[in-house]
């Protein structure tokens, strides 16, 4: 029997407050948007400081940085230094089953929109912190900037190559894996508040979610009371996982298991190696990295990567292309998994990533454009707290908006 498929998104009829900026709350808020939350981010009137984070800029003059993170979302100013601003804040929140901000400790209170303010109002509210160093300890009022945290947290000391300098991720990586450490907890406590009528407080911080990132890495250090290293783009506890240079370009070679190993040697046509001391398993191989890599190395140099990642595969082992950004891009891979987003920017063509989430066997859309600073300002206040256009006009002229 075919299953019937719902044409609701899992969080439909669920608000969002999103009083957060730059990358790790906005994608965090971007996610829940994606999967169907009403998410009203709610900007001070100069804007998320990321919409003049460029080049590049999309043709219509918004950052490239700026889009990444805010799909899927409506944009609402207030100057939360001003008292009407904190009162309709506090009267959005009334509505909200989710708060969201990235304020230093304290911040929110500043504002009369802390977590146990908005509790009093409204019991069953999730509300999420987003911080560098969590809203306890000696670090817990610094600001909290994805670099910093890299290097804080072992991450740089663990990339690079072996005899190089500590080396940052290309991406801002500790930011995305704390908004995903969030979405999904604040996913979690939606189902609590549901069942329970009791919401909860989620303090995320930057620096924890990193540490958690480091998975079998900070396990290592802990277990064997030995400070992790650079491996380069090798891999610590598997042998042979690491790039290799073809005749014409590197590839990637992830050996996972003895039995991979086995079929690497028939591969390249030294299957007797498979039963050699130093590298019939895993454990020999690491130990014995340095005899087995040159012989790789003296191997792979004489055929096309294509070639070698070809019969790789067809052997069952993992294996790949290195690619560049744009060729990642533009792969026929991407392409048949819907990933990327023609849109249309006030009448210029933009592309841009969609969510990767893939929802009864379909991609999920985009609802709706990373919106432009304010633009659903008005039509908030009117449809949720059902302010007058005048009264709007006048908030405006104060400064609240």
């Amino acid at each position: 029997m075919k299953q019937e498929v719902s044409s609701a998104l899992p969080l439909d009829g669920v608000m969002v407050l999103d009083f957060t900026r730059v990358l790790a709350g906005p994608f965090c808020t971007m996610l829940l948007g994606d999967l169907g939350a009403d998410v009203i981010k709610i900007e001070p009137p100069d804007g998320d400081e990321t919409r003049g984070w460029g080049p590049p800029f999309a043709p219509d003059g918004t950052s490239a940085y700026y889009l990444c993170a805010n799909r899927s979302k409506r944009s609402i100013t207030l100057n939360l230094k001003h008292p009407d601003a904190q009162q309709i804040a506090r009267d959005l929140a009334d509505r909200a089953q989710v708060v969201v901000e990235n304020f230093k400790p304290g911040g929110m209170a500043r504002f009369g929109l802390d977590y146990e303010t908005l509790r009093a109002r409204s019991p069953a509210l999730v509300y999420a912190s987003i911080t560098g160093y969590g809203q306890t300890g000696a670090f817990r009022d610094r600001p909290g900037y994805d670099f910093v945290i890299q290097a804080q947290s072992g991450l740089m000391a663990i990339t690079g190559e072996v005899d190089g300098a500590p080396m940052k991720v290309g991406v801002a990586i500790c930011d995305v894996v704390a908004g995903l450490f969030a979405a999904s907890s604040i996913l979690a406590a939606l189902c609590g508040a549901q069942r329970t009528g009791v919401g909860r407080y989620l303090d995320i911080a930057l620096l924890d979610t990193a540490a958690a990132a480091l998975v079998n890495v900070a396990a290592g250090a802990l277990i064997s009371a030995q400070d992790a290293g650079r491996y380069g783009s090798a891999h610590p506890s598997i042998v042979p996982y690491q790039p290799f240079m073809a005749s014409d370009r590197p590839f990637a070679l992830a050996v996972g298991s003895d039995r991979q190993f086995r079929a690497l040697c028939a591969v390249i046509g030294h299957p007797e190696w498979a039963d050699d001391p130093r590298f019939a398993t895993n454990r020999a191989r690491v130990t014995n990295r340095t005899a087995l890599i040159p012989l790789l190395e003296a191997i792979f140099v004489e055929k096309p990567a294509a070639a070698w990642i070809e019969a790789c595969l067809g052997a069952g082992i993992p294996a790949g292309e290195i690619n560049t950004v744009g060729e990642m891009l533009n792969s026929a891979q991407i392409a048949a998994r819907g990933l990327i987003h023609e849109i249309d920017l006030d009448g210029m063509a933009a592309r841009i990533l969609g969510s990767p989430v893939h929802l009864d066997g379909a991609p999920l859309p985009i609802r709706r454009l990373p919106p432009k600073l304010g633009a659903d300002t008005d039509a908030i206040l009117r449809d949720m707290l059902g302010l007058s256009a005048a009264a709007v006009e006048r908030l405006r002229a104060d400064g609240a908006l």
